[in-house]
């Protein structure tokens, strides 16, 4: 089955432009909220480590985990969450309800 290329193509522009104008929606005075996606960081580093075995796969999701807990950090301080509820923000958007990487 031989698809049209033009529509193939407008497909995927669409797909790939459409979060931009969504992301770009919020008045420019206001913060964006702070309701990130669940658990995508950790499913990521989950996905990513799981052809590895044994030491070396624990030693590769405890280095995602750390580096998504650090972009979720940047993005609280980007976002202005302080507090308790940085705290919070931080476990929901790694994905991780105690803040740390398991397995």
């Amino acid at each position: 089955m031989k698809f049209p290329s033009a529509t193939v193509a407008a497909s995927l522009v669409c797909l790939i432009i459409a979060p931009v104008f969504a992301a770009q929606t919020t008045p420019s005075g206001a913060p964006a909220a702070t309701v990130p996606v669940p658990a995508t960081k950790r499913v990521t580093c989950l996905a990513t480590t799981q052809n590895l075995k044994g030491q070396d796969r624990h030693d590769q999701l405890q280095l995602c985990m750390a580096q998504a807990r650090v972009d979720c950090l940047k993005q609280a301080i980007d976002q202005k969450v302080v507090g308790e509820a940085r705290k919070d923000f931080i476990k929901t958007c790694a994905g991780s309800s105690d803040g740390t990487a398991q397995e």
